[in-house]
């Protein structure tokens, strides 16, 4: 009874997800490692360290925060988090730098599933929609706005 009420918390979270037109570009790949945490109800933060794999082979690397508001309840493992990069055309060096927000949910019971898709950067220009969450264990649901701030670090 229990998984069947998370997995469809989850279903309707991802389904309530909006879904944004990949305007632009794909210019690369953001994959970041991401902090465990607790769930504190209203929210949480966590930090993350990122690297950007651009499509002509070269790297940046980013820090930041992760942070959700909304309905966040239960303690995560870390976690690897990827993002497929659109930008309205080439991206210049320390580009992605910048706050993000969009709609997330997410549920994990020993191993989890979950959806992020944010918007931000340069004038609101870039669009980062999820690829893949990877290594993400615990118990936790979650569902709301979720906010990523980066910094380039190079």
């Amino acid at each position: 009874m229990y998984k069947t009420a998370l997995a469809a918390i989850v279903s309707l979270g991802v389904l309530s997800v909006p879904v944004l037109a990949k305007s632009g570009v794909k210019t690369g790949v953001l994959d970041c490692d991401v902090s465990a945490g607790v769930g504190m109800i209203i929210g949480s933060s966590k930090t993350v360290h990122c690297t950007f794999k651009k499509g002509n082979g070269s790297v940046e690397h980013y820090e930041g925060k992760l942070g959700k508001l909304g309905v966040d309840i239960g303690v995560t493992n870390e976690a690897s988090m990827a993002w497929i990069v659109f930008a309205p055309g080439k991206v210049g060096k320390g580009a992605l730098a910048g706050s993000y927000t969009g709609a997330t949910a997410e549920a994990t019971v020993v191993a989890g599933l979950g959806a992020n898709v944010l918007v931000g950067g340069f004038e609101k220009s870039i669009n980062l929609q999820p690829v893949s969450i990877s290594g993400k264990t615990g118990l936790n649901v979650a569902a709301g706005l979720a906010s990523l701030s980066l910094d380039y670090a190079d």
